[in-house]
C-alpha cells in the first residue's frame, strides 16, 4: 500500500487519507489510496454527493478535464470553511496518531482508518454539541 508520492509539494511515503466532512465536522465518507496517486482518484466519491453538498478542496483536486460539478476549488487564503478539515486532520494526528502507522497491507490500513473515523465521529458528538476538540479524550 505504501508508495512514494507528492503531497503539498513535498515527498511523502505512505497513503493518502481522504475524508468528506459535513458542515458540523462529522465524517460522512472516507477513502484511501497510495501516496503516488493523484487526488483526482477521489472524484468518484465527490460525485456521489453532487445533489447533497458542495465540496471544498484545494487545487490538488483539479483535473485537466472534468471536475465534478459540486467541487469548489479554493485558493490559499480563501474559504475559511476549509479550516474545518485542517482542524480535523490536526486532531487525527495529535490524538489518534494517524501519521505513525506502519500497516503495509491495504485491508489492515483500511481497518485502522475506519476505526479512526468512527472514534472521531463518536468523540465529536460525545457532548451533544458540535465541538472540534478531542483534547479531553487525549488525557
Amino acid at each position: 500500500m505504501a508508495r512514494k508520492g507528492k503531497s503539498n509539494h513535498r515527498w511523502i511515503v505512505g497513503a493518502k487519507f481522504f475524508v468528506l466532512l459535513n458542515k458540523w465536522g462529522q465524517i460522512v465518507r472516507w477513502s484511501c489510496c497510495a501516496a503516488n496517486q493523484h487526488d483526482t482518484v477521489f472524484h468518484c466519491v465527490i460525485e456521489n454527493f453532487k445533489d447533497k453538498m458542495l465540496v471544498l478542496a484545494d487545487n490538488g483536486f483539479h483535473a485537466k478535464e472534468g471536475d465534478p460539478a459540486n467541487l469548489k476549488l479554493c485558493q490559499r487564503g480563501t474559504w475559511n470553511e476549509r479550516m474545518l478539515i485542517e482542524t480535523a486532520f490536526s486532531l487525527f494526528e495529535g490524538v489518534l496518531q494517524l501519521k505513525k502507522q506502519d500497516h503495509r497491507l491495504k485491508p489492515n490500513l483500511a481497518t485502522r482508518l475506519a476505526y479512526c473515523a468512527a472514534i472521531y465521529n463518536i468523540c465529536i458528538n460525545w457532548t451533544g454539541q458540535v465541538q472540534l476538540s478531542l483534547i479531553n479524550f487525549a488525557l
